[in-house]
């Protein structure tokens, strides 16, 4: 991967203060928040299998100092466009994005510098972007995409939240309580859904212009927060740094990568490259930078890992745990039949296991503690739907490497992943100022 001009970095940090006064005007980017560990302390690590990539990132300065960076790098070309709320107001921003990415700039009346530069900063794709190999990793992925994420979808959204650091700006917009809870998880499923439809991400399409709002969305958050004098830089940062996103656009790519380390491998096969490359070019349309998105499985890995070791450990029950109940709480599906019900049923208990296994440490005591209980009945659930998930995606699996029946299965995926996008309804990716809950971020409790 190709290193990065030092200066001209720390430049593009500092510079954010003086080119988007709106936003960080008043950040002091000399200095680190709470939030971030510079200190690591390996001796302090609990016996466990990512001990050597702890190793790894503490003799690596060139990427420790490349996290720590992103740690307070937001998204230049749309926090710029984000800026203009008080001239054009948000909605008339949202409306000017979506033509221009569904119709061309030239279908945009006098659209302003900044759209033209978002949109062109989505256009410039880079040079080791090969879409034909991204089809073909969009294929790969709509095996999980309709076999597991009806069932993970709740679960997988949770770790946006088990960290109060990275939850706050979450709760501080007000968007994961009651039918707001399931708006937004919705809206994640969906994202991901569209991005890995057929030809979803070229220009012009649904899964391009998904991204273009996921964007400015996490902009307006930025904007609406830090112009409130509310949010706390010192202890929280800025909020959704791009070293936030790295989670939910990589998340696959690390698992699939920290799995073949651990069987010896350092390559990846065909396949495996055409998924990483997939979710490579989705994170450049989200704005990840190609330093965040490392190439081979050592790579991922290092980058994620030392992405984890730079978080302070927090949970924050008034932060997290409000999430965590108000996701694990909602229902997410309605479908009122008899194979509906039994959905909801596995689902749910699948959920409950989802985030005892990953974020509770296999402890139904932590989970209980957070106000999540697992008893006899999710048990029940959870092992149907691990018997439905590991049939149904074994078998897709399999038929994906059989060349008579893939194209076959892959439209029977496709249909599959339209009704699903169906269930997960119009997904809007706005953000309303007016909705947000602006507590939780002062001073007296980041101290």
């Amino acid at each position: 991967m190709e290193q990065t001009n030092r200066t001209g970095f720390a430049d593009a940090v500092t510079q954010q203060k003086t080119r988007i006064p709106e936003i960080y005007g008043s950040v002091d980017f000399n200095q680190y928040p709470e939030r971030y560990v510079s200190d690591f302390n390996l001796d302090a690590l609990r016996p466990s299998r990512h001990r050597d990539y702890c190793e790894r990132v503490l003799q690596n300065a060139d990427l420790r100092d490349r996290i720590r960076k992103y740690t307070m790098m937001g998204d230049a070309v749309a926090d710029a466009y984000a800026a203009l709320i008080p001239k054009y107001g948000f909605r008339a921003l949202v409306t000017m994005l979506e033509t221009a990415c569904e119709k061309g700039l030239e279908n945009v009346e006098d659209p302003p510098k900044e759209l033209s530069d978002f949109i062109g900063a989505m256009e410039a794709t880079p040079d080791w972007v090969d879409m034909a190999l991204i089809e073909e990793g969009a294929k790969h992925e709509r095996v999980p995409l309709a076999t597991i994420s009806p069932f993970a979808i709740r679960g997988a959204f949770i770790a946006t939240f088990m960290n109060k650091y990275t939850a706050l700006p979450m709760t501080m917009t007000g968007t994961l309580t009651d039918d707001k809870s399931v708006r937004r998880v919705f809206e994640t499923a969906s994202f991901f859904t569209a991005t890995a439809m057929p030809h979803a991400m070229a220009r012009f399409n649904p899964g391009f212009k998904a991204a273009a709002k996921v964007r400015l969305m996490h902009s307006m958050v930025r904007f609406n927060i830090m112009r409130t004098g509310k949010w706390d830089v010192s202890t929280y940062g800025i909020p959704i740094p791009q070293v936030d996103q790295m989670p939910a656009g990589l998340i696959g790519i690390f698992l699939l990568s920290y799995k073949l380390l651990a069987q010896g491998r350092t390559d990846f096969t065909p396949a495996e490259r055409a998924r990483v490359e997939m979710a490579r070019y989705r994170c450049f349309l989200l704005g990840l930078p190609e330093e965040l998105l490392g190439e081979t499985p050592q790579e991922i890995v290092d980058l994620m890992t030392a992405r984890g070791m730079s978080l302070r450990e927090t949970y924050d029950d008034e932060t997290c745990g409000e999430l965590v109940r108000g996701t694990m709480d909602a229902e997410l599906f309605t479908d009122p039949s008899a194979m509906g019900r039994f959905h909801r049923w596995m689902e749910r208990g699948f959920s409950k296991y989802f985030l005892i296994k990953n974020f509770c440490e296999g402890k139904t005591a932590r989970a209980n503690a957070m106000g999540v209980h697992f008893g006899f009945n999710d048990k029940i659930a959870t092992a149907c739907a691990l018997a439905t998930i590991v049939g149904s995606s074994n078998l897709c699996s399999v038929g994906m490497k059989i060349p008579v029946i893939r194209n076959w299965l892959d439209q029977r995926l496709t249909r599959k992943l339209e009704q699903l996008l169906k269930t997960y309804g119009h997904a809007d990716f706005i953000t309303d100022a007016s909705e947000y809950k602006l507590v939780g971020a002062s001073p007296s409790v980041g101290s």
